[in-house]
């Protein structure tokens, strides 16, 4: 089985795949103090909760955000798996995904790799959204090339940034409001920051339509994308295991 993990910077998704088909996949936090033998020790529990042990795994792919942890992952590969780690960014990224953007180094790997799958599952032109630590929004155009995006704080971000800089407002429970008419301090910071943000999405995404003058497939994923998407007029589908599928893609061009 192919062994694939997306490391962010809030949570790294992990899973096994057979013949690009997801047979079980985690989510855990991202920490980037943890040694590949904690890293081991951590895995090992989640195979055993399946009756698996490391030695399903014929390969491995990485794709990450948080450079620190780099280390450890390939030398846990190394180490407890006896494999060389494939590593999003390493290859020249145009072997598997057709660039218009000036400076592809400058794309992180998570944007890629969900470029990636969302092509070869919807076709293109797309616009991909990912509610992660950060909102990212990247644009493929019709010829399946990637364009660009536009990246913004997360709504966890902004909810902490109020909390945190406000001293009177207390933390709040990101949910959907019954109201948007808030009644009490919760239930107004509750609605803004719901609402608010349902609203900048269909607004980034509007704008993304007519600049590239095309109507392409709105793609949602990350761990916020369903309850986005329960009010937002422009999100077509919500795909939770985009990045994985992209991670697959991504070994089929690049495997040795």
């Amino acid at each position: 089985m192919l062994f694939v993990l997306d490391v962010g910077n809030t949570n790294t998704v992990m899973g096994l795949l057979e013949d690009k088909e997801i047979i079980y996949q985690w989510r855990i936090k991202t920490d980037r103090e943890k040694t590949e033998d904690e890293f081991a020790v951590l895995m090992t529990a989640l195979f055993a909760q399946h009756e698996l042990t490391f030695d399903c795994v014929d390969d491995i792919i990485i794709s990450s955000v948080v450079p620190p942890i780099m280390y450890a992952l390939e030398k846990l590969a190394l180490k407890y798996f006896d494999k060389q780690a494939i590593v999003v960014g390493e290859a020249p990224i145009e072997s598997y995904l057709n660039m218009k953007y000036p400076v592809p180094k400058e794309i992180g790997a998570d944007r890629i790799v969900n470029a990636v799958g969302a092509i070869k599952t919807y076709g293109a032109p797309l616009i991909v959204i990912d509610f992660g630590t950060a909102t990212t929004y990247c644009y493929i155009d019709e010829t399946e090339s990637y364009v660009g995006g536009a990246i913004i704080p997360g709504i966890k971000i902004s909810m902490d940034a109020l909390y945190n800089k406000a001293a009177k407002l207390p933390k709040v429970e990101i949910k959907h409001p019954e109201n948007i008419i808030g009644q009490s301090t919760v239930e107004a910071m509750q609605s803004g920051l719901y609402f608010g943000y349902v609203g900048q999405v269909d607004e980034v995404v509007r704008r993304f339509k007519v600049e590239s003058k095309s109507e392409p497939t709105v793609v949602a994923t990350g761990g916020l994308a369903d309850l986005v998407a329960d009010e937002s007029a422009t999100i077509d589908v919500v795909d939770p295991v985009l990045t994985l599928k992209g991670l697959a893609e991504i070994y089929q061009s690049v495997k040795p």
